[in-house]
């Protein structure tokens, strides 16, 4: 199995060689950079699995870092910011980050977010590429295209049309509406849905689901997807 190549852009120049050294030590291959200029220079010399971005870096913000790889590249990001309650965890977001994880970390925990983004991205995600068929019990399984007034969801092609369109979605966008469409008028909860979509087997931020409906809803259509108030969201069928 090829190793996995992590892009850790970190201005602390105690913590990115400490967290370098860490990831190492559970067989990462890491390239590192202070700023997030040296960073995107970086990120497509080296084309990584996976991006880590400090929200707080010179020359170009995480946030902006990240918006600049998801214009080139579906590969998966994770936001590093200060502070849980930070508007820049949401700003990260939604300008396409994957999850976050708040500083000061624990090593295990920061691998294990990791691991478990690279798990349901299939590690088969990098530049421009697409997200591995879901995993045997993760995701819907289907027989052919499903159909949703104008929308057109393809299980196992891995694609979505709207009104014969094709849709772009990043690798959690599209488990994110598996999960919708393989139970279409269903209230689907923030908890499950972190559950089944970011493999959190333990309490995550809603956050997350919140601002990825917002970001679904902008490409598949704002009325598609209903907030249930207090208990979660459906796909209208």
């Amino acid at each position: 199995m090829a190793e996995t190549h992590v892009l850790f852009v970190e201005d602390d120049d105690v913590i990115r060689e400490a967290t370098q050294l860490a990831l190492e030590r559970d067989g990462f291959v890491v390239t590192a950079a202070p700023d997030g200029l040296t960073g995107l220079e970086r990120f497509r010399a080296n084309r990584p699995d996976i991006a880590l971005l400090d929200v707080m870096v010179p020359g170009l913000d995480g946030v902006s870092l990240c918006r600049r790889i998801r214009d080139e590249s579906t590969v998966p990001v994770i936001m590093l910011s200060a502070r849980a309650d930070s508007i820049d965890v949401v700003l990260g977001l939604e300008a396409g980050a994957d999850d976050y994880v708040t500083k000061p970390f624990d090593g295990a925990v920061l691998v294990a977010r990791i691991r478990a983004v690279l798990r349901r991205f299939g590690h088969a995600s990098g530049p421009g590429g697409t997200p591995a068929a879901p995993a045997a019990g993760e995701a819907p399984g289907s027989d052919g295209p499903l159909r949703f007034g104008d929308l057109e969801v393809d299980p196992e092609g891995m694609e979505v049309r709207k009104a014969g369109a094709p849709v772009a979605l990043t690798p959690t966008e599209m488990r994110l509406l598996l999960e919708f469409s393989a139970a279409p008028g269903t209230v689907l909860s923030r908890d499950r849905l972190l559950e089944r979509v970011w493999d959190y087997g333990w309490g995550g931020d809603t956050r997350v689901v919140d601002v990825h409906v917002q970001r679904l809803r902008g490409k598949i259509g704002q009325d598609r997807i209903e907030t249930v108030r207090g208990f979660g969201y459906k796909l209208k069928g």
